[in-house]
């Protein structure tokens, strides 16, 4: 009987989703013919409220812990766990302002989620050694203008029962090139709620945490392998301690 009522849950919020997704189509869509950093701002806005009004029609609340680490006007490379189809909302949610995540091409080909993608994410097919290149070059680009970008370092969904995969260097190169901070997270809960297999979904609370932000200034490339180290070192242990983030009633425990 549990079953069958998380399969009318999940697809109850399949169709909240596409229904809130073909909703604010056009009002993330439409400011970017503002251009990129007033429309941004006004995109980012919507889609805010897209993930929340998504997690609150189907029971997910979506929690931050640590935003004050975040200084207003710098601009971070952010780099998260990645353990679900979830963790998209979460982080969109809980990083203020706008920026831009690298997002994997294939998702175009969803149907509605794929139509606003385009937007509000630099696209990559990792079968191509021309297309990293090209969006390793946007997210500069978007990092000179000032406008902050959003990674997975692990590349793809961690489906293992280790914390996480092991980093790839993209990240952590493209923060010492630009000389941008790194501003680690994690996301808490997020497969619990809505695992790979089974593909089920169930409600309850997401936290994203914000780490200390890890500086960069004056490094080379020769450091990465050790920032990369480091910053892997940081999240695995907040994964580690992720009781100290876990919700009591309304309120966080930190």
């Amino acid at each position: 009987m549990k079953k069958f009522f998380l399969k009318i849950y999940l697809a109850y919020s399949i169709v909240v989703f596409c229904l809130i997704m073909t909703l604010s189509l056009p009002l993330v869509t439409i400011p970017f013919l503002l251009g990129e950093r007033t429309g941004g701002r006004i995109a980012y806005f919507f889609l805010k409220v897209w993930g929340n009004s998504f997690g609150c029609l189907c029971g997910i609340w979506f929690r931050a812990v640590g935003r004050s680490k975040i200084e207003p006007g710098r601009t971070y490379v952010y780099v998260a766990n990645h353990n679900s189809y979830l963790d998209s909302p979460a982080f969109v949610t809980a990083i203020p302002g706008q920026f831009r995540p690298l997002g994997k091409s294939e998702l175009k080909k969803v149907p509605v989620f794929g139509w606003l993608y385009p937007y509000v994410v630099i696209t990559v097919d990792r079968s191509s050694t021309a297309s990293k290149l090209k969006s390793m070059r946007t997210l500069r680009e978007k990092l000179a203008s000032g406008i902050s970008v959003f990674l997975f370092p692990e590349g793809k969904m961690n489906r293992t029962a280790d914390p996480m995969l092991p980093f790839q260097d993209g990240a952590f190169r493209l923060a010492v090139e630009m000389q941008t901070p790194i501003m680690p997270m994690v996301i808490l809960n997020s497969r619990r709620l809505l695992p790979r297999s089974p593909f089920v979904l169930r409600p309850g609370v997401i936290t994203t945490v914000f780490l200390e932000p890890v500086e960069v200034a004056g490094l080379t490339m020769a450091d990465v392998p050790e920032l990369k180290r480091k910053v892997a070192d940081r999240m695995r242990e907040a994964l580690e301690e992720q009781d100290q983030y876990q919700y009591r009633g309304w309120r966080v425990v930190q």
